[in-house]
C-alpha cells in the first residue's frame, strides 16, 4: 500500500527541467524511458546502456504512466498536475493533451490509431483522447477503484489493472461487455504489459511480485524474480526481455529472456514508477 500512498500524495515542488535529450541513434537496440517519480523527471537510458539524460519535460509534478508513439513522441502521465503531457520526438516543444477534469491520470496506452487512453484514477475511470481531435470520452467501464495500469492487445482489447478491486480486468474493442481476466490472488496490480507470445504481465505490487496470464488461458505462474518491493510499470524491449520498475527499492531490474536477474545500471533513482521501450515499428 506504500507505493499507492505515494502515488495519492499532494503534489511537491517541481525539480528543474532537464536537458534536451534529442532524438535516439537509430540501431538496433533501443532507449529505455523511466519517470522518476519522487524526483519529478523523466529519464532516458540510451541504446547498449551509458548515463541516463533528462528527459527536456518541464514542470512535471509525480510523473507515471508513460506511452510511445511510432513516431518518437512521448506522452507522461503529469500525476501531480491532473495532465498529460507530449514531448515530440523530434525535439520540438512540449504540448499537453487536451483532457477535461483528470484527477491523479497513472496508466497510458495508445492504439494503432493513435487514440490514447488514460486511466483517470482518482474518477475511477478510464477516458479516450481520439487522435482525430473529437475530444474526450469515457471509455465503457463498470465498477473501477483507482484503475492503474493499461495495456492493449494486438486485436485492440484494452486491460485495464483495477488497483483496489485486486483485479485486471478487459474491455473489448467490439463496445462488448467488460469482463474480469481470471487470476489468483492479486493485491493491488499496477503495471501491466504483453510479451511476445502474447502473454499478459501484471505487477502485483501487494504482493511484491510480477505474475505472468498465459494467452492461451493456461494457469497463472508467477515471474522468478528475488527482492521486489511494490513493483510498478513493465516494459519489454525488442528481443523480449523484461523491465519491472521496483518502486520501493528506488531501481529498475531487467528479467533477460534466458533467465537471470539484474539492476539495471542506473544512479540515483527514487521511486521509479512508468516504464517505456519504442517498439519494434517505432520510428528511430
Amino acid at each position: 500500500m506504500a507505493a499507492a500512498l505515494l502515488l495519492c500524495a499532494a503534489p511537491v515542488a517541481s525539480a528543474s527541467p532537464g536537458t534536451a535529450d534529442g532524438r535516439p541513434p537509430t540501431q538496433s537496440a533501443a532507449p529505455l524511458y523511466i519517470s522518476d517519480y519522487s524526483d519529478n523527471t523523466v529519464l532516458r537510458l540510451p541504446p547498449g546502456g551509458g548515463a541516463p539524460v533528462m528527459v527536456a519535460a518541464t514542470g512535471l509534478i509525480r510523473p507515471t504512466g508513460m506511452a510511445l508513439a511510432p513516431s518518437g513522441d512521448l506522452y507522461i502521465s503529469d500525476t501531480g498536475n491532473n495532465r498529460i503531457v507530449r514531448v515530440p520526438g523530434d525535439g520540438g516543444p512540449q504540448t499537453v493533451i487536451p483532457t477535461t477534469d483528470l484527477s491523479r491520470p497513472i496508466g497510458l496506452a495508445l492504439n494503432a490509431d493513435g487514440d490514447l487512453y488514460i486511466a483517470d484514477s482518482f474518477n475511477d475511470r478510464v477516458v479516450k483522447v481520439p487522435a482525430d481531435g473529437s475530444g474526450q470520452v469515457t471509455v465503457p467501464t463498470t465498477g473501477l477503484l483507482h484503475p492503474n495500469g493499461l495495456a492493449l492487445d494486438t486485436a485492440g482489447n484494452l486491460f485495464v489493472a483495477d488497483f483496489v478491486n485486486d483485479r485486471v480486468v478487459r474491455v473489448p474493442a467490439d463496445g462488448g461487455p467488460q469482463t474480469t481476466v481470471p487470476t489468483t490472488g492479486l493485491s493491488q496490480p499496477t503495471g501491466l504489459a504483453f510479451g511476445r507470445g502474447g502473454d499478459l504481465f501484471v505487477s502485483d505490487s501487494g504482493n511484491d511480485r510480477v505474475v505472468r496470464l498465459p494467452a492461451g488461458g493456461g494457469p497463472q505462474r508467477t515471474v522468478p524474480t528475488t527482492g521486489l518491493n511494490s513493483p510498478y510499470g513493465l516494459a519489454f524491449d525488442r528481443v523480449g526481455a523484461l523491465y519491472i520498475a521496483d518502486f520501493n527499492n528506488d531501481r529498475v531490474v531487467k528479467l533477460p529472456v534466458r533467465g537471470g536477474q539484474r539492476t539495471v545500471p542506473v544512479a540515483g533513482l527514487r521511486t521509479p514508477a512508468g516504464l517505456a521501450i519504442p517498439s519494434e515499428r517505432a520510428g528511430y
